[in-house]
């Protein structure tokens, strides 16, 4: 008797199908959802720089370059133009207050100082006969007024005479009134002479008092016309060395031309080119060591610049001590210049990757250091060796510090 067979459910006839189905789709369901999509590239360890972030002390300063500079400078310009007959001292020497240095000529000043010395001389001696005529005609005045009071005195003698002998009838009233009228006239003319005289010899003084100054202030002027021919020498201002001389025997000059300044070398300073980045923090008094053969010399920031110059500014440091005997101008010395207290902070070494990115993000290694991850992290201050780090990382973190070119926009670096 035949046996009837059972058939076999369709899913055990496709199951080795079904098996290899639902683990594709697992496979597909993990790699979309846990899978590292990042963008990867491959590169050389050998060919980047990897730095460890350590917590330490971070010292806040910047290291500049500064020149060596006198303290004080006196231009030397000329105040009188001419030709260059002679030069007296060499570019580099001392010189004391009132030496030589060099000596000028200028026929047409000679002759123009001649001109105004006899024109001066002439306005003068003009002032001085005026002032004599004044005198004169006051002279004559007081004369004229000596000789009205002797006729007066005469005339008021007469005058009494005549009033007495009219009342005894002893002369005629045509006499008496003649007298009369001739001495008050006299005594009238005589007061109006007396009121000029006051009146012109207040004027007189006046005058008088306005030719003087005149006077004074052309031989002042004359003074002043001498002194142009002695311009004509160019001496040291003050006590120094002579610098930047810029002149040849047979040049012609004219007026206000530089000719070359005297440093004075009592003191020293430095003058330093600082980033525009620091220019909100850098102030006076702030301390600085600066580097030189022959040790280093503190110093303090005396003078901020104001203007700004392709990306930079300029600032002057004076010295704290006088341990200054073997500086020379224009001597360049490494200053540290300090912009605040230390302080604990997380510290990455500095790195061209700064370039890249702005502190804003780094390549982070994992443990084995095969793989770098890109991570944002936030940078704060910065010295010439570390950067301050302020999120994003750990003490002990190793991070790629060498430039990110190589790496493209790829967030992941895998090192062979």
């Amino acid at each position: 008797m035949d046996k009837q067979l059972q058939k076999k459910p369709w899913w055990k006839k496709h199951l080795k199908w079904l098996i290899g189905g639902g683990i594709f789709i697992c496979w597909s369901i993990y790699f979309i959802a846990f899978a590292d999509h990042r963008s990867q590239v491959k590169v050389d360890a050998n060919r980047v720089t990897i730095s460890t972030v350590e917590l330490d002390d971070f010292q806040d300063y910047i290291s500049v370059t500064a020149t060596v500079e006198p303290i004080k400078t006196i231009f030397l310009d000329a105040i009188e133009g001419g030709r260059v007959e002679g030069i007296l001292l060499e570019e580099g020497s001392m010189v004391k207050a009132g030496d030589a240095i060099a000596q000028l000529s200028n026929t047409n000043l000679i002759l123009e100082i001649s001109n105004n010395e006899a024109n001066v001389a002439r306005a003068i001696n003009e002032l001085r006969t005026a002032r004599l005529q004044m005198e004169m005609n006051a002279m004559e005045l007081q004369n004229q007024i000596v000789q009205l009071e002797g006729d007066l005195f005469i005339q008021k003698r007469k005058y009494d005479n005549s009033k007495a002998f009219y009342k005894e009838g002893l002369i005629a009233e045509d006499e008496y009134l003649r007298d009369k009228t001739s001495y008050e006239a006299s005594l009238r003319q005589m007061t109006l002479l007396k009121e000029s005289f006051k009146r012109d010899s207040i004027y007189r003084g006046i005058q008088i008092q306005t030719l003087e100054r005149s006077a004074e202030r052309m031989e002042q002027n004359q003074g002043i016309i001498r002194q142009r021919l002695d311009n004509l020498t160019i001496k040291a201002p003050v006590t120094g060395q002579l610098a930047a001389l810029n002149l040849e025997e047979g040049q012609v000059i004219s007026y206000g031309t530089r000719i070359g300044k005297v440093n004075i070398l009592d003191e020293f300073k430095l003058k330093a080119e600082v980033d525009e980045h620091y220019i909100s923090r850098t102030r006076k008094g702030l301390k600085a060591s600066c580097q030189f053969p022959s040790g280093t010399i503190d110093a303090e920031v005396s003078k901020i610049y104001a203007e700004v110059k392709e990306g930079k500014f300029t600032v002057d440091l004076e010295f704290d001590n006088s341990n200054r005997q073997n500086l020379r101008i224009g001597q360049t010395s490494h200053v540290k210049l300090e912009l605040g207290n230390s302080s604990k902070a997380l510290l990455l070494p500095r790195g061209s990757f700064f370039q890249s990115t702005g502190g804003q993000w780094v390549f982070v290694l994992n443990k084995d250091r095969t793989t770098a991850y890109k991570r944002q992290v936030s940078i704060g201050r910065q010295n010439p060796r570390y950067f301050e780090v302020l999120d994003g990382l750990e003490a002990g973190e190793e991070v790629i510090t060498s430039g990110y070119e190589i790496f493209g926009d790829n967030e992941v670096v895998v090192l062979n």
